[in-house]
């Protein structure tokens, strides 16, 4: 019901984070599987749903790693899994992945990915964000490890080079394969990966070349400026040096940055557009992503549409927003 209310205004719906089928993937209770069969029947109705809508709709395919900070998951740190045994911290957490670890990983993403495929979703996403076990490979901070899949850029993304290869060459090449990206981690916003445009095309580029069909940048203020230099967000450089759909992300329709906790004026909700236009004019990006503005009101991105902003639910971070 959720997702198909908002798929009535919105033209692609990315869902939560659901766990991929691997024994160290999860960790909040509470946050949906996409494997087994009651999970699948569930999702297969909110496929229909949002089909129903006229919307389209990716399942975002997620592992932790050593990001493990929910309740619900092992009480230890037994099975936890990430690239050195270090968590986001510098601290020791659970146990380095062995090449077995990694194979049984990929193997789980692509076995969801193939799922999805038959189960009549539009696309996957694979979050490669925000320090969960691929971006704690692609940090230097949680990556140490003296292997192939370690050391330099080109060998802590191997990993995810491998995911995406072996997803497209399960869903074939017409599958829609986004892939969410940042240089902030939980905790860490100063985190970077890439320190300057020619890095972040050492990323891109193979990811592209795997399969990669839209990217997906995830910044928390989408008009920040993403190297010295330029003014070019990161979502503009990614479009820039890849040349394919591209998704900005980051404080849209809300009246202050994530976590800042400031209450929105309705009247920022139309002005405040006005940059997130002229960048798209600029050609920064294709796609614009939504969260905390429709988590408040499904009927946001059609009240701004309708140039009724007045009538706007504002997102205020104290509340507790139930299914509608």
């Amino acid at each position: 019901t959720y997702y198909a209310r908002r798929a009535a205004s919105l033209g692609l719906i990315i869902t939560e984070g659901t766990y991929i089928n691997h024994p160290a993937a999860w960790g909040y209770a509470d946050v949906p599987h996409f494997y087994g069969d009651d999970a699948f029947e569930g999702w297969g109705k909110v496929a229909s749903a949002v089909h129903a809508e006229g919307g389209l709709i990716f399942p975002q395919l997620w592992h932790l790693g050593a990001r493990r900070v929910g309740t619900g998951g092992p009480e230890t740190s037994e099975g936890i899994l990430s690239p050195s045994g270090i968590g986001l911290d510098g601290s020791p957490i659970g146990a380095a992945a062995s090449k077995l670890d990694l194979d049984s990983v990929i193997g789980a993403y692509v076995q969801a990915a193939a799922d999805a495929q038959t189960l009549g979703f539009d696309g996957v996403e694979l979050h490669g964000a925000h320090g969960y076990l691929l971006d704690q490979f692609h940090w230097t901070a949680t990556n140490h490890r003296d292997d192939t899949y370690g050391g330099d850029l080109a060998d802590r993304i191997r990993l995810s080079v491998e995911v995406v290869a072996g997803i497209r060459a399960a869903v074939g090449p017409d599958f829609p394969i986004c892939f969410r990206y940042s240089q902030w981690k939980g905790g860490h916003y100063d985190a970077r990966n890439f320190f300057t445009p020619g890095e972040l095309e050492q990323f891109l580029v193979p990811l592209t070349e795997a399969g990669v069909s839209v990217w997906h940048p995830s910044t928390r203020r989408y008009w920040d400026e993403a190297f010295d230099g330029s003014p070019r967000t990161l979502a503009g450089w990614t479009k820039d040096l890849t040349d394919i759909p591209t998704i900005t992300v980051g404080s849209v329709g809300v009246g202050s940055p994530y976590r800042a906790g400031a209450e929105m004026d309705k009247e920022v909700v139309s002005s405040s557009l006005a940059p997130l236009l002229e960048l798209f004019e600029k050609g920064e990006f294709d796609l614009v992503a939504i969260g905390r503005a429709v988590l408040s009101d499904a009927d946001w991105t059609t009240k701004v549409h309708n140039g009724d902003a007045a009538s706007i639910t504002t997102y205020l971070k104290e509340h507790e927003y139930v299914l509608d």
